[in-house]
């Protein structure tokens, strides 16, 4: 099974994708990831790599491209990713929600402990400044999404399974979306 998740800013998919990698004993990948390394090797932040993304499709190609190929050459897996539900479509498709200022505020206790995710080119002061840039950063996915694929990743009807982290410790999102992914392995 392959099973792709995706999610607001802060909503916990890094944190919950681990947990389901080492529950199923699944290998665990990230786009996020991807990004950040090309967005680092141009020298850039994610944020300027995505508005780089608005008029060279090159920046969301190679991705694109890494993910059909992953799903054809392996299963078993999950992908934390903004469009793999979209390229993937047999995938078990999960989206995880979250409160724009809830969000917000786990982002920048994150950061305060590790800022090397090169999302900002300075460690925000505030959670108000880093609700401003996850406002700044979805505002150049969505264009470039809707762009290039038609699409609206934060349409819930896109997923088999939504769930709202705001007020939901990890372990809860984790217990919730396992009975979910097993429910779906047992049928």
């Amino acid at each position: 099974m392959i099973i792709t998740l995706n999610g607001s800013e802060g909503s916990g998919k890094t944190t919950i994708a681990k947990k389901i990698a080492t529950n199923l004993g699944y290998v665990r990948y990230t786009t996020g990831e991807i990004f950040r390394a090309m967005a680092k090797k141009r020298g850039l932040t994610a944020v300027e790599y995505g508005e780089l993304g608005e008029t060279d499709p090159q920046v969301d190609k190679e991705i694109d491209d890494y993910v059909i190929k992953l799903s054809k050459e392996q299963d078993n897996f999950i992908l934390d990713s903004r469009m793999a539900w979209h390229f993937i479509p047999t995938s078990l498709k999960i989206y995880l929600d979250v409160d724009a200022y809830e969000g917000a505020t786990r982002v920048f206790n994150e950061l305060q402990k590790d800022s090397s995710r090169n999302e900002l080119k300075d460690t925000p002061k505030t959670i108000e400044e880093v609700l401003e840039k996850i406002q700044e950063r979805q505002k150049t996915d969505d264009t470039r999404y809707m762009q290039y694929y038609k699409v609206n990743i934060r349409d819930k009807k896109n997923y088999d399974f939504v769930l709202d982290t705001t007020d939901l410790s990890a372990e809860k999102v984790f217990e919730k979306t396992m009975e979910f992914i097993q429910s779906k392995m047992n049928a």
